[in-house]
């Protein structure tokens, strides 16, 4: 066993002495942080000028429209509507007793006259008829002057002389009868007039109530329109028209006719023109526009495109009144080609002619006079709806 000796030798303790520049970053950010909440901090103790308000913005202009002036004047009014021309008279000629066609003097498309022969029938049968009539004619007689002497004797009885009696008069009724059918064999025109048809041909035989000729009388014509309720009370009997027809010629005519009760389905009343047509040169049934001077007023000619809505659909014109827009409800008076004769307006007025759509009632304008020969505004925004003319 070896010894351990009694002392054992002395131990140092570790010791780490501190490195002076490992401090110095913790210094630096301390230092930045104070500095940046003394700088942050500075405008609560030192508040700073408030910068001046910029007093001198300028309020937007008004919006820009263009203008015009109008004035007022006289102009017809008038009523127009759609029609048809009718002839005067439209017959079909029947045969009033039955035969055979054994002659026709006229052809179809002919012009007659009053009285003029359309048509002879076979009269052998009527000859035969009236013969046969009057010889029953003459027994009757002889059997009621007969009667009648026995009568006179106080032989015959009242029955039998009134038996006489009646059986005379029948045959005097067929004796008319054949004679009238012997008058009928001659069809003749009714009226003067041209010939539009001719079902019977010679050779043809013919009931009673067949149809021989159709006869047209064109002069005058007959322009028939349809006038609505709240036009009704402009129209006239007595009144000049003016008739324009499809095939480009114009006459002048008479109201002949106003109707006193309106047709069920449309609540319009029937109107007739009378046209006087020497010769028959319009042909009848063609289409026709009427024209009737109805009076006169003051109104103002515009193009339809500045015609305006407001808001509750009223058709209107706008206008400038003291550098604001005024919106006036017109009425349509008379329609052109390109423009529209409107009332409701002053006699002078200044319109807008563009820039109408943008604008509203009561609004404050820029107004800029239109320049002459300028077109008036097409823009979508400035047109209104669809205005109809004065028609049924």
């Amino acid at each position: 066993m070896t010894d351990r000796p009694d002392t054992a030798a002395p131990t140092r303790a570790l010791q780490f002495e501190t490195d002076r520049g490992s401090s110095r970053p913790f210094w630096i950010a301390l230092s930045l942080v104070v500095a940046l909440v003394a700088w942050m901090g500075s405008g609560l103790v030192f508040p700073g000028a408030e910068p001046e308000k910029d007093t001198a913005i300028a309020d937007p202009l008004p919006p820009s429209v263009m203008v015009r002036p109008s004035q007022a004047e006289p102009v017809t009014l008038s009523y127009r509507a759609e029609g048809q021309a009718l002839p005067d008279r439209d017959t079909e000629v029947i045969a009033e007793t039955a035969g055979t066609v054994i002659e026709m003097p006229a052809s179809k498309g002919d012009r007659v006259q009053q009285g003029d022969i359309l048509a002879r029938l076979d009269s052998t049968r009527a000859e035969a008829a009236l013969a046969q009539a009057k010889e029953q004619r003459t027994n009757a007689q002889r059997e009621f002057d007969n009667a009648a002497q026995l009568f006179e004797r106080g032989v015959a009885t009242n029955d039998r002389l009134s038996e006489a009696r009646a059986t005379l008069a029948a045959a005097e009724a067929d004796v008319a009868s054949a004679e009238e059918a012997i008058g009928n064999l001659v069809v003749e025109a009714p009226f003067a007039g041209r010939i539009e048809a001719l079902p019977a041909s010679e050779g043809e035989y013919v009931q009673a109530g067949a149809t021989i000729s159709r006869i047209v009388d064109n002069d005058p014509l007959t322009v028939a329109i349809q006038v609505p309720q709240q036009a009704l009370s402009r129209i006239s009997e007595g009144q000049t028209a003016q008739v324009s027809f499809i095939t480009g010629q114009t006459r002048e005519g008479r109201v002949s006719f106003v109707g006193a009760a309106a047709a069920a389905e449309t609540r319009t009343f029937l109107t007739e023109i009378e046209v006087a047509n020497p010769g028959g040169e319009v042909p009848a049934g063609i289409s026709a526009q009427v024209t009737i001077p109805t009076g006169e007023a003051k109104a103002h000619r515009v193009a339809p495109s500045i015609i305006s809505l407001d808001e509750a659909g009223q058709i209107g014109l706008k206008t400038v009144e003291d550098s604001r827009v005024a919106f006036h409800p017109i009425q349509i008076v008379k329609t052109e080609i390109d423009s529209v004769w409107v009332t409701g307006l002053d006699d002078d007025v200044t319109l807008i002619t563009l820039g109408q759509g943008f604008v509203r009632d009561g609004e404050e304008v820029r107004a800029e006079p239109q320049e002459e020969g300028a077109q008036v505004s097409t823009n979508a925004a400035d047109l209104p709806l669809e205005v109809a003319e004065d028609k049924p």
